[in-house]
C-alpha cells in the first residue's frame, strides 16, 4: 500500500516516504538572510544603518520567464513543459536582477515544505511586483553532467504584486520610499542542495509574460492602464539590522 505521502528529493534524487506534509517531524524552520554585496547566509546582518541593493524597474523591458524567443506555449519545441527547473543565468546577468549566493556548501542541507521570502523594500513609485526565486547553484564543473556546469536550477519560485501587501481583496497604493515588508509565499519544495553547490535567491519585478508588466504606478484595473501609466522605478531591497530581507526555509 501507498504512504500517505511519497515524495521524491530533487538534488539527492531519492524517495522518501512521510504521514503527513510537511512532515511531522521535520527540523525547525530557518532564515536565509540577504546580505550586502549580493551575500547569502543563515547569519542575520549586523549593520545598523541604512544598508540596500537597488535597482531599476523597466516596464518596457520586462524580465522574460524563459530565454527568447518565446514561442507559443502549446508549441512544439516551446519549452513550456521545463521551464520552471529552467536555467537562471540568463537572467543574473541583467541589472534589474539582484542575485544574492551563498558560500560554498560543505554539508549537505535539505528544505522541506513551504518556503516564503519577507522583503524590506521601498520604492520612487506606487505599485511593484516581487518576483523571489530559490535556486541550487551548482559548481562550475560537474564532471559526471558537463551541462550542468554553472547551472543554476530554480528549486521554488513566486510572485507578489505590491498592492496586495496587506489583502489580496482590496489592492492599495504603495507610498514611495517607504520601507515596507512584502510576505511572498512560494511553492512548497523537498530539495537537497549538495556539498560544493551554492544556495541564491534571485529577486526581480517582472517575469513576463507568464504575468502580466506592472506599470509601477497605481492604477484601478492593471488591465486598462494607459501607455503613460508605465514608468521606470526604482527598487531597494534592504538588509540592515532592523530591515533584514530574508527566506524562511524548515
Amino acid at each position: 500500500p501507498l504512504p500517505p505521502v511519497l515524495a521524491v528529493g530533487t538534488g539527492s534524487n531519492e524517495w522518501s516516504t512521510f504521514n503527513a506534509w510537511p512532515p511531522e517531524n521535520k527540523l525547525k524552520s530557518s532564515r536565509l538572510y540577504l546580505h550586502p554585496k549580493g551575500g547569502l547566509s543563515f547569519k542575520s546582518p549586523t549593520h545598523k544603518g541604512d544598508s540596500f541593493t537597488e535597482y531599476v524597474s523597466d516596464p518596457a523591458k520586462p524580465v522574460p520567464y524563459r530565454p527568447r524567443p518565446i514561442v507559443g506555449a502549446f508549441g512544439g519545441g516551446g519549452g513550456w513543459a521545463k521551464w520552471l527547473v529552467g536555467d537562471q543565468r540568463s537572467y543574473s546577468d541583467r541589472p534589474d536582477v539582484l542575485t544574492f549566493v551563498s558560500d560554498p556548501l560543505t554539508a549537505p542541507v535539505t528544505v522541506r515544505g513551504e518556503v516564503a521570502a519577507t522583503l524590506f523594500a521601498s520604492i520612487t513609485g506606487t505599485d511593484a511586483d516581487w518576483v523571489v526565486k530559490l535556486i541550487d547553484l551548482y559548481p562550475n564543473e560537474v564532471p559526471s553532467r558537463a551541462e550542468f556546469g554553472g547551472y543554476q536550477f530554480m528549486v521554488s519560485g513566486d510572485i507578489l504584486r505590491g498592492r496586495y501587501r496587506e489583502s489580496l481583496s482590496k489592492g492599495r497604493p504603495i507610498p514611495p520610499g517607504e520601507v515596507l515588508p512584502y510576505r511572498v509565499p512560494m511553492p512548497h519544495v523537498n530539495h537537497t542542495f549538495l556539498p560544493g553547490h551554492r544556495i541564491a535567491v534571485q529577486i526581480q519585478s517582472s517575469w513576463f509574460p507568464v504575468y502580466d508588466r506592472n506599470p509601477q504606478t497605481f492604477v484601478d484595473n492593471i488591465a486598462w492602464a494607459q501607455p503613460e501609466d508605465y514608468q521606470k522605478a526604482t527598487h531597494r531591497i534592504h538588509h540592515a539590522r532592523n530591515s533584514a530581507s530574508f527566506l524562511e526555509v524548515s
